[in-house]
């Protein structure tokens, strides 16, 4: 079995793995404003909350893409050169008694190499990603230092100037302007959204 067979193989375990890392993202992001996220969510949304996560900025995707191809292509180089008999390849890979291990227990070590070095990278960059939102989200609330970007109308001429936290299929997650409550509020509550201010339609 070849190096990039393994990683097909491999490749069914990687969406769960990244729906597994959308959930920890998250909660650990919510967690810092004390709220249970998963209690407000559906199963959908916890399906789509990496690929959410991934389109919520490009620099996000940027970096992850990144992610992947370093992770896969450190394991494959140093898998090729395992295959000429690099010595260096082998301690650089932890591949101890080599020289009694079959070609393809070489392979195998080195797509368990790739999967768990992939994993370790994602778990980093999802878990860094809910930390930092978290901890910048509740500074700002503390220094009242919140952009009320969006108008939520609720009908009836009521409407609240509001910092949108987050949102799913079933609920809004904000600030309004000149409180610091959290609200979380159902979406047929709300008659529309509006975005005030669109840096990118301004600019």
């Amino acid at each position: 079995m070849k190096f990039s067979e393994g990683i097909q193989r491999s490749l069914p375990f990687g969406y769960l793995f990244l729906v597994v890392m959308g959930i920890l993202k998250e909660s650990v992001f919510y967690y810092q404003i004390g709220i249970n996220i998963l209690k407000y969510s559906t199963i959908m949304d916890i399906l789509i909350s990496p690929i959410a996560t991934l389109t919520a900025h490009p620099v996000i995707l940027i970096i992850l893409i990144g992610i992947i191809i370093f992770s896969f292509a450190f394991p494959s180089f140093l898998s090729k050169q395992a295959s000429k008999n690099k010595r260096w390849a082998f301690q650089m890979a932890s591949l101890k008694g080599h020289e009694n291990m079959s070609k393809e227990a070489i392979e195998n070590h080195f797509t368990n190499m790739f999967v768990k070095f992939l994993a370790m990278m994602l778990l980093s960059f999802f878990v860094g990603i809910g930390l930092g939102e978290g901890f910048g989200l509740t500074r700002k609330i503390r220094e009242n230092k919140l952009k009320y970007d969006y108008k939520l109308n609720y009908g009836d001429d009521k409407f609240e100037q509001v910092h949108l936290i987050g949102s799913n299929s079933m609920y809004y997650i904000y600030l309004a302007k000149g409180n610091k409550t959290i609200k979380i509020s159902p979406v047929g509550s709300i008659k529309s959204i509006e975005l005030v201010n669109n840096k990118r339609l301004n600019n």
